[in-house]
């Protein structure tokens, strides 16, 4: 591996990282466009590679944080409810993932990002 490609990998991850606990965004906002843009992935191995990083060790430490602040406890009931929901939805988003076009993928991937970038923008 060139090391080029590991510096520009340290820095996916540190900006995934910082990005997911002070905004509390998925990693994957991050590292996807950062993957297809500097390392040249495709679309779906961006987004494969985003998902293998997100491993429970990682969520764990964040949300615990997040927890042990006491300020504003995780209802872990609550979280445990959408997380079956989520590997269920996970399960089927992936399936529909794979089987659509790379260039159609990347572009509802943006609109989804476009979106959401403005829908926070213009609220209160």
């Amino acid at each position: 591996m060139k090391m080029n490609v590991i510096l520009i990998l340290i820095i996916i991850g540190l900006l995934a990282g910082l990005f997911s606990g002070l905004f509390g965004v998925g990693g994957g906002v991050v590292m996807v466009p950062l993957m297809v843009f500097a390392l040249g992935y495709t679309q779906h191995q961006s987004q494969g590679m985003s998902l293998a990083v997100l491993a429970v060790p990682v969520t764990f430490l964040a949300a615990y944080t997040y927890h042990k602040t006491g300020e504003n406890p995780i209802n872990f009931k609550y979280a445990l409810i959408i997380a079956v929901c989520f590997v269920a939805g996970a399960y089927f988003g992936t399936k529909i993932a794979v089987s659509i076009n790379e260039n159609v993928l990347k572009k509802l991937f943006s609109l989804l990002l476009l979106f959401i970038a403005i829908k926070m923008f213009f609220s209160k």
